[in-house]
């Protein structure tokens, strides 16, 4: 990630929309009259002060359905746990990758198998290192 720029969701925030009901995605079946209020904040944010919003520039992520101008949503009152993926600060840079956490050790995995220039980050007593919010969700453009 080159710029570190997140949206911060605040109590004046709002996304509020009309969902429309179900849709399958199987055999089709005929429209329902059900109708509600959708407020995006409220489904996809758990902790408003510590849930923050990014772009996601560069493709270490895409098999993790992270892709290039995708959006994630990031909490920071989460705690970190292995196999999850976080935005992370490293050495004065901050990037997002799947944190494998073991006994003692902390090992950053790119997720780009068609790639050979995204390699594991293992995390070192001389790296400034934090994991910085775990990710929650990803907001894809079709």
């Amino acid at each position: 990630m080159d710029k570190f720029e997140p949206h911060k969701i605040d109590d004046d925030s709002s996304f509020d929309s009309l969902l429309l009901g179900d849709v399958k995605a199987g055999f089709p079946s005929p429209a329902e009259e059900y109708r509600e209020r959708l407020d995006l904040v409220k489904l996809l944010v758990k902790h408003k002060a510590s849930t923050f919003f990014f772009r996601v520039n560069g493709v270490s992520m895409v098999d993790a359905a992270m892709d290039e101008g995708d959006i994630i949503i990031v909490d920071r009152a989460i705690d970190p746990y292995n196999n999850c993926k976080a935005v992370c600060f490293i050495d004065g840079e901050y990037t997002v990758k799947r944190v494998e956490i073991s006994a003692g050790s902390v090992r950053l995995m790119p997720a780009n198998e068609n790639s050979t220039a995204y390699k594991p980050i293992e995390i070192t007593p001389e790296n400034n290192f934090i994991i910085w919010g775990v990710v929650t969700y990803t907001i894809k453009k079709m």
